[in-house]
């Protein structure tokens, strides 16, 4: 018996989906979905904070793809600095940004730490709280169940 609360397709994700970051210029990256992560991640390097109008920001290379470095120039309001404990107990102090997420017909607000995942196979990490925010059920037996991400008009952007 179904009630008003239940999942529709758009609710459940797999362990990997296609997502853009409009906002930042950033269309069709492969993420990592990792419910052990509270903080969600995006590689970067060239981390540079400035102030505009009188708010700080931060601007930075995001590098997507898996096997060929492809660096985009990003600029986004600096939201905090966070210490993040890896998996291996090493503390990092990280700037976080927050910038909308489109992943398949979804898009909402997640905040995001800008740290180096050059040794990592995915750029992008999304965890537990970007799940919560876009309101998602993670099927780990399962890849790319969301279809990609429009690059002519993502969701709305």
């Amino acid at each position: 018996m179904a009630s008003s609360n239940s999942l529709n397709q758009h609710s459940i994700i797999g362990l990997r989906e296609w997502i853009n970051l409009p906002q930042l210029g950033i269309i069709g990256l492969r993420a990592k979905i990792d419910t052990g992560a509270s903080t969600s991640s995006l590689h970067a390097s060239d981390i540079q904070p400035f102030s505009r109008n009188g708010e700080q920001w931060v601007r930075f290379t995001a590098h997507m793809g898996t096997l060929v470095q492809r660096g985009h120039r990003c600029e986004a309001p600096l939201v905090s600095m966070k210490t993040i404990k890896s998996s291996n107990g090493q503390s990092q102090s990280r700037y976080v940004i927050r910038t909308l997420i489109t992943l398949g017909e979804q898009q909402w607000w997640v905040e995001f730490t800008l740290a180096c995942r050059k040794t990592m196979r995915y750029r992008i990490l999304l965890g537990s709280k970007a799940l919560i925010a876009g309101r998602l059920l993670v099927d780990p037996a399962r890849s790319y169940v969301q279809s990609k991400p429009s690059l002519a008009n993502p969701a709305g952007a």
